[in-house]
């Protein structure tokens, strides 16, 4: 279909959430098409912000973007979190 990316990453942490899209996007207070626009793997117009992608990973409580883009640059994470 298509080659994984973080933006994909991304989308597979909200929507495996358990937390509807609309209510993550108002706990990050982004418009829920804005949210939708930055997370769909096939718009290329729309960017996801570093800061945005934070506050994704701190609502849904995962951190596989994070551990997607270390490993794309060769590094792993451990487990473990302060």
């Amino acid at each position: 279909m298509f080659d994984r990316n973080v933006t994909k990453v991304v989308q597979d942490c909200i929507l495996d959430s358990g937390i509807q899209a609309k209510v993550v996007a108002q706990r990050i207070n982004k418009p829920y098409s804005t949210l939708m626009r930055e997370i769909n793997p096939f718009d290329a117009s729309a960017k996801l912000g570093a800061e945005t992608l934070l506050e994704i990973m701190k609502v849904t409580s995962d951190i596989r973007p994070l551990q997607f883009m270390a490993t794309e640059m060769g590094y792993s994470l451990d487990s473990g979190h302060a």
